[in-house]
């Protein structure tokens, strides 16, 4: 498989990074529009090769606005991973973005789509939710094609943060023995993280840990990247990057995994046209298909005022792209 990531910072290098290390991957090209950063990134990774054991080439190009031929390096990817634009700075929410980001995204994209006709897109650009609208609108792509990577990273932190919790409450738990899953928009206030079918070793965790404790675990899990951006002074990279790369490799690998993505809704849970955070089967066609889940009364009023939210900034885009 091939993969083209836009964006060579922390995020898309983390990206790149993780990739490089996996047998299903043969070339990651990483684009960058600043001379030489792409190429040093590149560079860097390839020089761990054999401390880690890969022969996944990476390589660097410089793609400039405006040179057609800027994107030929990418041509035939399978998969296009989108990070490019301004990240988060501290104080700042990712609807903040949407003016810069909109211009930038429909950009690449566009770059991209010119060389790899057949490819997936995941979009990781904030406000992630919006850019994925913007991707699918612009392409008019299938929907299959068109993924935001954002319920990947939320389930993660959200998983994260009940172990801790479950830790403290005396039962011995890591981020890998809980399962849990955060839907909806890919924002601090309306995101949904799912504490009904939560669950430890197969133990819900709605019989392990108070209404209180879990109440704080959903609170710390909305804010968990303005946390992170708050102590790291931009946005983070680490998980990410691994969870776009996890999103590569369920489709390379076909997995069938059941992964939050961003998807856009055709009347599923009851909404249409937005790209928003809902269970997807992950394989080779992309979006496989929707996971419909009951959710509680509480749960489904939360996901409709994400929903709103979502397209509140949505309807920004259109000013945004003057």
């Amino acid at each position: 498989m091939k993969v083209t990531v836009v964006g060579a910072g922390n995020v898309g290098a983390t990206v790149a990074n993780v990739l490089a290390t996996k047998d299903f991957c043969s070339e990651v090209v990483l684009v960058d529009i600043k001379e030489g950063f792409p190429q040093g990134k590149a560079m860097d990774i390839m020089q761990t090769a054999h401390m880690l054991n890969f022969d996944t080439t990476v390589t660097g190009v410089t793609a400039l606005p405006g040179d057609e031929n800027g994107y030929a390096p990418t041509a035939n990817s399978d998969v296009v991973v989108v990070t490019s634009g301004m990240p988060r700075k501290p104080g700042m929410t990712r609807e903040q973005l949407v003016g810069v980001n909109a211009k930038i995204v429909k950009s690449v994209v566009d770059q991209a789509l010119k060389f790899s006709p057949n490819a997936y897109f995941i979009i990781i650009s904030n406000p992630m939710d919006t850019m994925t609208y913007l991707t699918l609108k612009d392409t008019k792509l299938p929907r299959n094609r068109i993924l935001g990577q954002g319920g990947m990273l939320d389930s993660s932190r959200f998983r994260y943060f009940l172990s801790k919790a479950l830790n403290a409450a005396g039962y011995p738990a890591t981020p890998t023995d809980v399962d849990g899953m955060v839907i909806g928009g890919h924002n601090d206030k309306t995101m949904v993280p799912l504490v009904s079918i939560a669950t430890w070793r197969g133990v819900p965790v709605t019989q392990l840990l108070s209404k209180e404790a879990l109440d704080d675990v959903v609170a710390q899990t909305k804010v968990g990247g303005a946390t992170l951006t708050g102590l790291l002074g931009t946005s983070a990279w680490y998980a990410p990057g691994a969870a776009a790369a996890a999103m590569v490799e369920a489709i390379a690998l076909d997995a069938k995994k059941l992964i939050p993505c961003c998807v856009y809704l055709e009347g599923e849970y009851g909404e249409s046209d937005l790209c928003v955070g809902v269970p997807v089967v992950l394989g080779a066609n992309g979006l496989e298909k929707i996971v419909e889940i009951e959710l509680t009364g509480e749960e489904k009023e939360k996901f409709e005022a994400s929903v709103a939210a979502a397209r509140e900034t949505n309807s920004k885009l259109a000013e945004a792209l003057k």
